[in-house]
């Protein structure tokens, strides 16, 4: 009886050693991050009847959550009521990025509590016919009031964002006013403008569609 408990004894062990070495293959995700933006600058030169527009567009990237001057890691870039991605081909306009990556955008219907998942969007890129996310009011994710000079976050736009490396996040801008005020005065409409407040979840994790 003890010889067959020391066989099974010995039969179990290498089992546990083998079922422990497996979960330790196991790749361990990241966990993904759910943040705010605040403040990021787009200034540009030009336009509302004041010449072309031009000026360097403010690149931002996801996985350091920051504004970032290298050429080459970084995912969105602001200038203006303009919103590149590092994906595709130049557009056209004056001084934009070079895009080097595989980025990609696509723009959800939705709140952004119920856009959870990037696996099911066909993500844009921009190109000779324009940007990925598009331009204009009402186009893409603001509204431009012309009688007040207002640009307001459209409703139920989300933008979800495949990164220059492929990785996924998704945006919802709050405001375009520096410390995105709650309500929008003439002062504020002409002065403390072209600065984007947005909140953004990231999936840090290559191959992870997950947005939750």
């Amino acid at each position: 009886m003890q010889s067959t408990f020391k066989f099974f004894t010995f039969l179990v062990l290498p089992l546990l050693f083998i079922a422990c070495d497996s979960d330790d293959d196991e790749p361990q995700l990241e966990a993904v991050e759910s943040k705010t933006a605040t403040n990021i600058p787009a200034p540009q030169t030009g336009g509302f009847g004041q010449g072309e527009i031009g000026g360097s567009f403010t690149k931002f990237s996801f996985e350091t959550g920051a504004i970032t001057t290298n050429e080459t890691e970084w995912d969105i870039a602001f200038r203006g009521l303009t919103i590149a991605v590092n994906g595709g081909v130049a557009t056209g306009t004056n001084d934009e990025p070079e895009r080097n990556g595989d980025a990609g955008a696509a723009i959800a219907t939705g709140t952004f509590a119920s856009v959870t998942d990037a696996a099911s969007y066909t993500f844009l890129q921009d190109s000779a016919n324009g940007f990925a996310i598009p331009t204009g009011s009402d186009n893409g994710w603001y509204n431009y009031n012309q009688p007040t000079n207002v640009v307001t976050p459209i409703p139920g736009k989300v933008l979800v964002i495949k990164t220059h490396d492929g990785k996924y996040a998704k945006v919802e801008i709050l405001s375009y006013y520096k410390d995105a005020p709650s309500e929008i005065t003439s002062e504020i409409a002409n002065r403390d403008f072209r600065f984007y407040t947005f909140n953004y979840v990231y999936n840090p994790n290559e191959g992870e569609t997950s947005l939750q």
